[in-house]
């Protein structure tokens, strides 16, 4: 990713796009591939509670930002995120008329989250966790808009997860400034609590898919998994070009608005704003614009 500005833009507390996500979009919405569908699927089945999660732990500091600039942005990170969850179980609302074990998914990961998690780490590392999963989450936007990735996913789904990648971009370091300028935390935590976030989060994710794929009845390794895992992370793996953006995030140095191109972003706002916000419009222009690249 190239160079991003030193000013960030503004933090834009958009209402969810009302994408009719319960209609005719198909089981396999990523150009017919499985693997590539439910990766996708699993981490929208992720994201309702792990926005509770991350508002929790910035909001466990709100009180003692005395910058009006900074509450301002967590306020309207706050919302973005809040809509996120929203739209997000509108969507995993279709996975759970599939067959998916949705609510068991989400118990679990609540009673993780918030039984175990907030209950017994100190604030620090959950808010040094919040800061790291937003940086993963902004690197997974960059670089999927930036590649066109969803070029072959139903325009819907990808409309869905542009207008959440462009809200990811946008308030990339929220989390970051509360955790470095308010909660004081430290490198070594900072550290740490991304090394946890890049375990466990494929983690999830992967034993997520492995229900998924049974409730498909396919098979749980084999092609399926191999050829999925070399897109994900062969040579030319979608995440494989993130490693380098990845690893600044360990420099005692590093802050969110250093890197990542904004070309993209820029784009997407100009379509949704010109086409009074709609969604789809926005991605497709994005889309276009990747592909022209």
């Amino acid at each position: 990713m190239n160079s991003a500005p030193n000013t960030a833009p503004a933090i834009v507390p958009r209402q969810g796009p009302d994408l009719g996500l319960e209609g005719d979009i198909p089981k396999y919405w990523f150009g017919g591939d499985p693997f590539k569908t439910r990766l996708f699927d699993a981490m929208s089945l992720l994201f309702p509670e792990g926005e509770k999660f991350f508002i929790a732990c910035v909001r466990d500091y709100r009180e003692r930002i005395d910058d009006p600039e900074l509450l301002a942005q967590v306020k309207a990170f706050t919302y973005q995120e809040g809509q996120h969850g929203m739209v997000h179980t509108r969507f995993n609302d279709r996975l759970k008329n599939q067959g998916i074990d949705v609510d068991h998914i989400l118990a679990e990961q609540r009673r993780v989250l918030f039984d175990v998690l907030r209950k017994r780490l100190p604030k620090t590392f959950t808010l040094g966790q919040t800061a790291a999963s937003e940086h993963f989450t902004a690197l997974m936007a960059h670089s999927f808009l930036d590649t066109g990735l969803f070029h072959d996913a139903d325009p819907r789904i990808r409309a869905m997860y542009s207008w959440h990648a462009i809200e990811e971009i946008e308030h990339k370091a929220v989390a970051f400034d509360v955790y470095r300028n308010v909660a004081r935390g430290s490198w070594l935590t900072r550290t740490l609590s991304m090394l946890w976030v890049s375990l466990l989060f494929p983690l999830h994710t992967f034993l997520i898919m492995r229900h998924m794929f049974q409730v498909d009845g396919l098979p749980a390794r084999g092609r399926l998994w191999l050829r999925g895992l070399w897109w994900m992370y062969g040579p030319r793996g979608i995440f494989l070009r993130m490693v380098p953006d990845y690893l600044r995030y360990y420099s005692p140095r590093f802050h969110p608005w250093q890197h990542g191109a904004m070309e993209v972003h820029a784009r997407w706002r100009e379509a949704y704003e010109t086409s009074g916000g709609d969604a789809v419009a926005a991605s497709d222009a994005t889309d276009a614009m990747a592909k022209a690249a």
